[in-house]
């Protein structure tokens, strides 16, 4: 009885293939400060180091090889090879909260001489697919300047869920003080229920699995205050108010991912000059510190940060999968 054969699917991108920590790592790297050169910040930069001494490190790579889809580290994704040289790259970072399996795509680069080419797309697609298989969310964060880029992940089926801007400033003691009805003074008890509620609103839940972000060591209390004494994490924190009223909240709670980072708690309707002025005393006061960075949401409050002299590095979409369109 003769055999019937059985047809064999076609790859339709025969030079995409997974990530081969093994010996990708350093090749990646090169692909990532080339394509992000102009706008790669000191994390940036520090990060490409890191990717090229993780590649040269063998005791790394071996036990990555094995942790790969259980750490938070760019260790599991795709790239795209021509004539052995790795021209386009897409990263998963694996993550879990809440119970929940999820993956940001990052690192989504195509060489200048190999673009206009779908490879980006592709890389995209192969991600995303990787995802879904492993029944996750998929996420990934796209610069606001970057159009073409926004429209892809579009058509793709991501919907943007969030819109922040990252700010630096640098400490000033000479700073003026300008005039105003708000007064700025050490964050009161009775303030914190309002600071939480407003906290929370600014850094909400649905991005929580990525920033984990912590702020029980901003609560009042007496055996909170003797926890902090003795960890020494040095938090500041400060009301403006207007008359009695609470207008907004600033703290510092330094930790080794973000030393350096404001926590700015304002709500609908907090007034311009009460975050100004909140700013200015946090660069004022804050002289131990080579520079501050603020993340918030981007319009809320934008002159009032620009005008209490922090420039803006760069406004992230995020964007999560609902599913790819019928155009897709």
């Amino acid at each position: 009885m003769a055999s019937i054969p059985i047809p064999v699917r076609a790859n339709p991108h025969p030079n995409l293939r997974p990530l081969n920590i093994l010996r990708d790592l350093p090749h990646v790297a090169d692909l990532i400060e080339l394509c992000f050169a102009s706008t790669m910040d000191s994390d940036g930069q520090r990060y490409v180091q890191d990717m090229r001494r993780a590649g040269r490190d063998e005791s790394f790579l071996h036990w990555a090889t094995k942790m790969a889809e259980s750490t938070s580290l760019p260790l599991t994704g795709y790239v795209w090879e021509e004539n052995s040289k790795v021209v386009g790259n897409a990263s998963l970072v694996p993550f879990r909260y809440n119970g929940q399996r999820l993956y940001l795509i990052a690192n989504v680069a195509t060489h200048p001489d190999f673009r206009r080419r779908g490879i980006a797309r592709a890389l995209t697609e192969r991600a995303i697919q990787h995802g879904l298989d492993h029944k996750a969310s998929i996420w990934l964060h796209v610069r606001e300047d970057n159009p073409g880029a926004v429209q892809l992940y579009s058509d793709l089926g991501f919907r943007e869920r969030a819109r922040r801007t990252n700010w630096k400033g640098y400490c000033d003691r000479a700073l003026p003080i300008p005039k105003s009805d708000i007064s700025i003074g050490g964050r009161a008890g009775r303030d914190w229920p309002r600071q939480q509620e407003w906290l929370h609103q600014t850094y909400p839940d649905a991005l929580a699995w990525y920033g984990k972000w912590n702020f029980s060591p901003l609560r009042p209390g007496q055996w909170n205050m003797i926890y902090l004494f003795f960890v020494d994490m040095g938090i500041r924190q400060w009301s403006a108010l207007k008359g009695d009223q609470l207008e907004a909240a600033l703290a510092v709670i330094p930790s080794g991912r973000e030393p350096n980072a404001l926590w700015l708690a304002a709500g609908p309707g907090s007034s311009r000059e009460a975050v100004l002025s909140l700013l200015l005393h946090a660069r004022r006061t804050l002289n131990g510190y080579p520079h501050l960075t603020l993340e918030y949401p981007k319009g809320d409050f934008d002159e009032a940060i620009r005008a209490a002299g922090f420039a803006p590095l760069r406004t992230l979409l995020w964007m999560e999968y609902e599913g790819a369109t019928s155009q897709a």
